[in-house]
């Protein structure tokens, strides 16, 4: 019998995947892809050798080592079609891991372990886990748990989980104008949009993205979702956030100082549960470089990183792009806010050789609209800058996609009349 290809990858490593319904032809043309995620590397061994004895359609599976998932995405891109996660060792780590799984939708992770703990067999429940084997596994087990899968999905359509579309407005430097580009864009999508949105200051501990909008200061703010990150839910975030008038929920950032812990798990947590809860969420996390030390940029689909044309701003941003988020450069789009044709030297081809990327989307230097929104604390009045913000926000939730589709549609009708 032909021996199983084994693969040993790096948890940020991506490969292009062709994507999998077992009941479709491509699934039994290829194999079953398969990733096993243990950080007990003899255990994820005998595992994987187990797995590769296993023949579905008479292809020899393909086999994916995972010691976690940090780019769950990475998954979908290569094609995965079953996920195993082992219970046994960091319970908090190995919880993530399956919510994570969960939450992208179309995967059910089986989960294995010697002594699983009963509170998390539990919580893997709640998740929607739906196999728990434990190991050494005995004979046929294994087997009967990929057949009993196989027949889930070929009964139950493989539907991505409904869960929010979350972005981050990151400056190059401070006074880049991130927080009036975030507020504006989160207002635009609120409204464009018509779901619900959700903004979060993170430019801890003086973001005044509340005071930008003329939200009225709340009792709550980002720093209790933090410290309570573990009780977080629809129901307990709904009780932090204020509502502005366009419909726009605003987690706003402490009124007075005070200090701030490192930044750690419990942002991860507090974007899940804000994804959960709302349709989209954008963070304005200033120029917060610590944030990487999160799971931030591998949780959000868009980067907007805000940048003026001066010397120091395009070596920051170049710094950022090349080295701290790097392995994000698909998800990266540079904003040029206070944009003009040239000045002092600097120009479009001129900002595209120094930051390695062009910039998507150039806010024009508007000086006295955006000191009026600021001194009245209210959204952009009819400007230029918001005229490229609001383009920003519709192709952010695909409403332009959409304008675009029936303007092409209304032409042809025309022509074909």
């Amino acid at each position: 019998m032909r021996r199983g290809k084994v693969v040993f990858l790096d948890p940020l490593e991506e490969e292009s995947g062709t994507g999998f319904d077992m009941r479709t032809n491509v699934a039994r043309e290829r194999g079953m892809s398969v990733a096993i995620v243990d950080p007990d590397f003899e255990r994820g061994n005998a595992v994987s050798a187990i797995v590769c004895t296993m023949r579905p359609n008479g292809v020899t599976p393909r086999i994916t080592r995972l010691r976690d998932v940090e780019n769950p995405q990475a998954l979908r891109n290569q094609g995965i079609d079953v996920v195993l996660i082992a219970l046994d060792g960091d319970k908090e780590q190995a919880q993530q891991a399956i919510e994570t799984i969960c939450n992208l939708g179309g995967f059910s992770p089986i989960v294995y372990g010697e002594r699983p703990d009963g509170e998390l067999l539990i919580q893997c429940m709640r998740l929607g886990v739906r196999e728990f084997l434990h190991y050494p596994f005995e004979q046929g087990v294994i087997q009967e748990a990929f057949r009993r899968r196989a027949s889930r999905a070929h009964l139950t359509p493989m539907k991505k989980k409904a869960i929010g579309r979350p972005f981050v407005f990151l400056g190059a430097k401070g006074g880049s104008g991130t927080t009036t580009v975030a507020c504006n864009f989160a207002v635009e999508l609120a409204q464009e949009s018509g779901r619900s949105t959700l903004l979060i200051d993170l430019d801890l501990p003086l973001g005044d993205a509340a005071l930008c909008l003329g939200v009225s200061s709340s009792e709550f703010s980002t720093l209790d979702a933090l410290r309570d990150s573990e009780r977080l839910d629809a129901t307990y975030l709904s009780k932090l956030v204020s509502r502005h008038a366009s419909g726009l929920y605003v987690l706003g950032a402490p009124g007075r100082y005070v200090r701030v812990p490192p930044p750690g798990k419990s942002v991860d947590q507090l974007l899940t549960a804000a994804s959960k809860s709302f349709d989209y969420v954008v963070v304005d996390a200033g120029s917060r470089l610590e944030l990487a030390d999160t799971r931030l940029f591998d949780l959000v689909s868009t980067i907007y990183l805000v940048m003026q044309a001066n010397v120091s701003e395009l070596r920051n941003a170049n710094r950022l792009i090349t080295e701290c988020l790097e392995d994000y450069s698909t998800k990266i789009e540079v904003v040029w806010n206070r944009h003009t044709d040239e000045m002092f030297g600097i120009n479009d081809k001129t900002v595209e050789g120094a930051l390695t990327l062009p910039a998507q989307w150039k806010i024009p230097n508007d000086f006295a609209a955006v000191r009026r929104t600021q001194d009245n604390a209210e959204p952009l009045e009819e400007s230029g800058v918001r005229r490229i913000i609001k383009k920003m926000a519709l192709a952010a939730s695909g409403k332009q996609a959409e304008k675009q589709d029936k303007k092409k549609s209304g032409l042809f009708g025309f022509l074909r009349a």
